[in-house]
């Protein structure tokens, strides 16, 4: 429900609120006085294109706000898709510059204009005789029927289970593309691991066959200089071990008289026995070293695998040949996998296909008992308002597939004439007739369904009389469930308001400007006998206003 509009600097509007009741409220002035004009400021928090030159004041920005009152969940769950939080009272604002561009608030959270359109037409629906398109429109027309079959939950249960269907049929896509890509490189990949396989890679492998082969390259080199050195440790005449224990004895001799020299004594005797151990070592090296050419042409093979390996996949070292061989590895099963993950996503798809099908078929069943109900009260409702001959048919047709709805479409049908054959609205109904057959379904769809605010403007152009009398009763009906603006120039229609606003025009300082005021009980009785006979009404036109409101 809408509670309040601001608008400040906008067209003649200089600054100007408007405080809305519930039920229905009624908007009346004369031509030219700015009653359009309000519904462009409005039109702007409902996302609609905004232009400078429109403004009051070229020097001023304009800024539009509108105060709701939300009682529907399901705009609950609209905001919270769109991360912003939910009240009960929330505010819609809209703010241009006078360079053009534009801000949008919700609930003083800054939104994008896309954002503040798909919450502003979920808050208000502006309904005129050019605004034919909802009935055109496929979802409109299915709402229809759905508000009165009465299977919220389960098309709600259905809907969800649709999603969860889109998900699944997507995720398939996205895994058979993944495994169609990777069995195209199935074998060239499985070849790959195979040979990496095959050469038994280790990590620290060619670090050790390197060595090795420099040992065996250079083994006559290796042998001969430990040969040397273990002569000169020990064969030597004298060799190094005889020069040290000459020492040694020397040092013996007088260790008693001097204790340093006992020191120096036992580190001599130490010394000797590590080179010993030296020459010892040096010997066993220098008998184990061999010239092996089996061995040598062994090691130069395996170490041209691994270079020719490591050159082909373009890695320095055998453990990014092995992390390659890991990753192959890991391909080779994800592809397994994949195809049972596949052949899983398929049977879960088919079950919830299977569901849905069925869910499908109630909901389908259910629309065709809706149907007659919604044509014969439709019917009802089109005689009340001057088109006893109207008629309204709605064409239920089955889908091959699932939608996102269920498996029907709905095409309305319809006729205002004898004798003519239903056919698409808009093909055959002019705009008083449009507008009269969609306040019949608004009026139907309020009683069973959340709707928004609604505003007519002037949708009952090209009425009058006993006509006009009978659509002023079908919105004040509606007004009974919802809030209603109504702007009219029917005095038939004004006097069924709960609330009733005068647009009028004010001049000062050489400027005109528009405003609006509530008018009191009295100033409601003179305003309707002016819509009756024109300026200065005569007393009847006064009595015959209040019969009217009474």
């Amino acid at each position: 429900m809408l509670q309040k509009l601001s608008i400040r600097n906008y067209a003649l509007i200089d600054s100007l609120d408007i405080e809305f009741d519930k039920g229905l409220n009624i908007i009346t002035g004369e031509t030219g006085a700015g009653k359009s004009i309000m519904l462009g400021a409005l039109s702007l928090i409902l996302g609609q294109r905004a232009e400078s030159k429109y403004f009051f004041n070229q020097e001023k920005k304009c800024v539009i706000e509108g105060s709701f009152l939300l009682a529907d969940e399901n705009l609950k769950l609209l905001f919270e898709e769109n991360d912003l939080d939910f009240f009960n009272e929330s505010t819609l604002r809209r703010e241009i510059s006078i360079d053009g561009k534009s801000r949008s608030f919700i609930n003083d959270t800054p939104v994008n204009l896309s954002t503040l359109k798909l919450i502003g037409e979920k808050l208000i629906d502006i309904h005129s005789q050019q605004a034919t398109q909802e009935l055109n429109d496929a979802d409109f027309q299915l709402l229809i029927v759905d508000s009165l079959a009465n299977h919220q939950p389960l098309l709600s249960e259905y809907r969800s289970g649709y999603k969860k269907l889109k998900q699944s049929i997507k995720r398939l896509d996205e895994l058979s593309k993944e495994a169609n890509d990777a069995r195209s490189k199935q074998d060239y990949e499985q070849f790959l691991f195979n040979e990496l396989e095959q050469a038994n890679l280790k990590a620290d492998e060619q670090a050790e066959l390197e060595q090795e082969l420099e040992r065996l390259t250079h083994a006559e080199t290796i042998k001969r200089g430990l040969l040397t050195a273990n002569g000169l440790l020990t064969e030597g005449e004298p060799s190094a071990i005889q020069f040290l224990k000459e020492a040694q004895l020397q040092l013996q001799q007088i260790e008693k008289f001097d204790l340093a020299v006992n020191v120096l004594f036992e580190r001599l005797k130490s010394t000797v026995i590590e080179i010993k151990d030296i020459a010892d070592e040096v010997a066993g090296i220098e008998s184990n070293t061999l010239h092996q050419a089996d061995r040598l042409e062994i090691i130069n093979q395996r170490l041209d695998l691994l270079y020719s390996l490591q050159q082909k996949h373009r890695v320095a070292n055998n453990q990014e040949l092995l992390d390659l061989q890991q990753q192959l590895e890991n391909n080779l099963s994800k592809l397994l996998s994949s195809d049972e993950e596949i052949e899983k996503l398929n049977q879960e798809i088919e079950k919830i296909k299977i569901t849905l099908h069925q869910q499908a078929t109630k909901l389908s069943d259910n629309r065709k008992k809706a149907i007659k109900i919604v044509e014969d009260q439709t019917g009802i409702t089109l005689k009340k308002v001057g088109m006893p001959n109207a008629k309204l048919v709605l064409a239920q047709n089955l889908l091959q597939e699932l939608a996102k709805d269920g498996i029907d479409t709905i095409n309305l049908l319809f006729t205002a004439n004898a004798g003519q054959a239903p056919a698409p609205v808009n093909k055959v109904a002019s705009g008083g007739e449009l507008s009269r057959l969609m306040l019949s379904i608004k009026a139907l769809l309020a009683k069973h369904t959340f709707l928004p605010t609604i505003i007519f403007d002037e949708i009952d152009t090209g009425i009058s009389g006993e006509t006009a009398v009978k659509v002023g009763e079908v919105i004040a009906q509606l007004g009974e469930n919802m809030q209603v603006v109504s702007i009219t120039h029917l005095p038939q229609i004004a006097a069924k308001g709960y609330s009733h606003y005068y647009v009028h025009k004010n001049e000062q300082s050489g400027k005109t400007t528009t405003g609006i005021r509530k008018l009191k009980p009295e100033e409601r009785v003179e305003v309707i006998a002016e819509m009756l006979s024109g300026k200065n009404p005569g007393l009847s036109a006064i009595e015959n206003a209040r019969e009217l409101l009474a």
